[in-house]
């Protein structure tokens, strides 16, 4: 218990940005090192308040989200701000993650005759910020794709790629949520269809977690079927395939934040060539590390200075310079919490910007 706990304190810093995957001449992953210790950690000294409502967030949010406007009182009440520090160490100068009233549960059935895709909405896009989900579905459909968002056979819960549960260590609930979602997307595969996903962190989880967890040749095709929207955009685009017009925006220009996953898995890129199909868009890259939110490292009490320490390095002044009309673009949810925390501007998801382009004047 005493290593677990000494091993924790060592890591408690690590945002799990995975650029060590990248940059490591050897490739050391530290983020999965530190899942590790959190899993050892857990089975010594169990879960706290905090991390028990990280993990089974997926679990929970179905009911909380019925329950929204109660839920999202939070952020308007400094009593419940200052209560929710104390007893359970989130953070009470950060606002949290606004729960919508019209999630992301019911989409438009599949129509015409166009290619079949696959639509993996994630549990911060079905819960929280659904307009992205919906963008998706929207400029795919338009573009001729027949799409199919992915749900579990029976009906049941949504799917869900077990991240919330790794971030605590929880290993086999995140191996139960793998095998879920894996038996629910094979036969998808097999039909052909890539599975397209909006939050890099989940959907990346696809290619990398899913092969500790459950190494083998299903996993494998899921790993080269699983696609951000931004990359089968680009790759359809290039194939030939893609060929829905867009026109101009009222914004010139676009700003770029790529999210920690998408550099280190190499497709950050896809996202400012996707943006660059709108007719007159300038698109920049911002040229920053980490954003410094990290999922819930950010909304932790003991962390957010560091968290905010992290954003002014590079990402937050670079927002702050930007001009009132310029576009702010990121994918990831934490990454535009932080942007709005941190700098009072609003970024949007790269599936906003396209639905807006593709869509009449």
């Amino acid at each position: 218990a005493l290593a677990s706990d000494a091993m924790a304190e060592t890591m408690a810093l690590c945002v799990g940005c995975k650029a060590c995957k990248r940059e490591c001449p050897t490739g050391v992953d530290m983020a999965r090192m530190k899942i590790e210790v959190a899993h050892r950690r857990a089975k010594t000294r169990g879960l706290s308040l905090r991390d028990r409502l990280v993990a089974w967030l997926p679990r929970y949010a179905p009911t909380v989200s019925k329950l929204a406007p109660l839920a999202n009182l939070r952020n308007r009440s400094s009593v419940l701000r200052w209560l929710g520090e104390r007893a359970v160490g989130l953070a009470a100068v950060r606002d949290l993650p606004h729960w919508s009233r019209a999630p992301f549960t019911e989409a438009p059935p599949a129509v015409g005759e166009g290619p079949e895709v696959a639509l993996f909405a994630d549990t911060f896009n079905t819960w929280f910020e659904p307009d992205n989900a919906r963008a998706a579905h929207a400029v795919l459909t338009r573009a001729g794709y027949r799409v199919q968002v992915a749900r579990a056979p029976d009906g049941g819960r949504p799917l869900c790629c077990g991240r919330t549960f790794l971030s605590v260590g929880l290993v086999d609930e995140a191996r139960a949520e793998a095998t879920r979602t894996l038996a629910a997307l094979t036969p998808l595969i097999e039909r052909g269809m890539p599975v397209v996903g909006l939050e890099p962190s989940c959907l990346l989880t696809f290619r990398d977690e899913f092969k500790a967890l459950l190494p083998g040749r299903e996993t494998d095709r899921l790993a080269a079927a699983a696609l951000l929207f931004e990359e089968f955009v680009v790759a359809e685009r290039t194939a030939g395939r893609f060929e829905l017009p867009f026109r101009a925006l009222d914004a010139s220009s676009a700003l770029v934040h790529g999210h920690c996953h998408q550099k280190a898995f190499g497709v950050a890129g896809a996202v400012a060539e996707a943006l660059r199909l709108v007719p007159g868009l300038d698109v920049e890259t911002i040229e920053a590390s980490c954003c410094g939110m990290a999922g819930a490292f950010g909304h932790e009490a003991e962390h957010y200075d560091t968290s905010m320490a992290i954003g002014e390095l590079d990402l937050l002044p670079a927002v702050r310079a930007a001009g009132d009309d310029v576009l702010l673009v990121a994918d990831g949810i934490s990454c535009r919490q932080q942007i709005a925390h941190g700098a009072g501007r609003k970024a949007v998801h790269a599936a906003q910007v396209l639905a807006r382009a593709c869509a009449a004047p």
